[in-house]
C-alpha cells in the first residue's frame, strides 16, 4: 500500500497562528464584498418579494412585493455593472427602474384607493368585478 503524504498546513490546529474560529472567518467573508453578496441579498429580496405577491390578499402588500422584486432587480443591475465591465450602465438602468417603480406605486395607490372607494375594501380575493 502507498503511502499518504500529509499537509501539515492542511490540518487545523498545527499552526496556532493560522487557528480561527469561524465567526473570524464569517467577518472577513463579510469585510470584503464581492459579487456573490449583493447576488445572494437580491436572491433573498426577490424570493420575499415573489412569496408577498403569490400569498398576501391586501392589494398594498402585493405591491409592496412588488417593490422588492424591482429593487432585487436594481441590485442585480448595479452589481454586475460594477464587477463585469465597470461601466455606468447598470446605475443608468437601475434609474429607469426607480422612475418605473415611482410611477408604478403612483398609479397602482390611486387605482387600490379608486377600488377601496367603491367596495370599502382592498382585499383582491374579495373584489370579483369592478363595477361603473
Amino acid at each position: 500500500m502507498p503511502a499518504r503524504y500529509v499537509f501539515w498546513r492542511e490540518i487545523p490546529g498545527i499552526y496556532p497562528e493560522e487557528e480561527q474560529t469561524m465567526g473570524q472567518d464569517i467577518i472577513r467573508w463579510l469585510q470584503t464584498p464581492g459579487l456573490n453578496h449583493f447576488l445572494t441579498i437580491s436572491g433573498i429580496l426577490f424570493s420575499l418579494g415573489v412569496f408577498a405577491i403569490l400569498t398576501r390578499r391586501n392589494a398594498i402588500m402585493v405591491l409592496m412585493g412588488i417593490e422588492l422584486v424591482l429593487n432585487a432587480a436594481n441590485i442585480n443591475f448595479l452589481a454586475f455593472s460594477r464587477f463585469t465591465s465597470g461601466t455606468l450602465d447598470g446605475q443608468v438602468f437601475a434609474i429607469f427602474v426607480i422612475i418605473l417603480a415611482a410611477a408604478e406605486a403612483a398609479i397602482a395607490l390611486a387605482i387600490v384607493l379608486n377600488i377601496y372607494q367603491n367596495f370599502s375594501t382592498v382585499n383582491v380575493d374579495e373584489i370579483s368585478k369592478l363595477k361603473d
